[in-house]
């Protein structure tokens, strides 16, 4: 089982790329919690040099509620990330599988949460 869903958005580069799935997110009830420049942060932390990289975190208030009741810990593994990286061509997005991460944590009432958040992420993937 693959842990992310991915995308290619061909000659995109990473800000155009981050306006298209902010917008895809907005659409399915997502925000963004927070915000990472990994290319920064490495090159601030250990000098090092690398391609354009970013993750967001992102929830849907709803889905977080309705998991946070089934299993008050998985906060643990909130929010969910989307990956932007520069890549050959155009920009990729990687959307992180909840049901994948799920996986860990008995519990198949979180398990159906899990997988209408992997559908919404699936969507937000797809309309970037």
């Amino acid at each position: 089982m693959s842990y992310t869903y991915d995308r290619t958005l061909q000659g995109a580069d990473i800000d155009e790329a981050e306006a298209r799935v902010r917008e895809a997110l907005a659409e399915q009830g997502f925000g963004v919690l927070t915000e990472i420049d990994v290319k920064a942060t490495m090159k601030n932390k250990i000098g090092a040099d690398m391609a354009p990289y970013r993750i967001l975190g992102v929830c849907n208030p709803d889905m977080a509620y309705k998991a946070i009741e089934i299993e008050p810990r998985v906060g643990a593994m909130l929010p969910c990330n989307v990956v932007l990286r520069d890549v050959e061509g155009g920009t990729e997005i990687s959307a992180i599988d909840p049901v994948a991460s799920m996986q860990v944590i008995e519990s198949n009432a979180l398990h159906g949460v899990a997988g209408k958040v992997r559908d919404m992420m699936r969507a937000v993937v797809n309309a970037a």
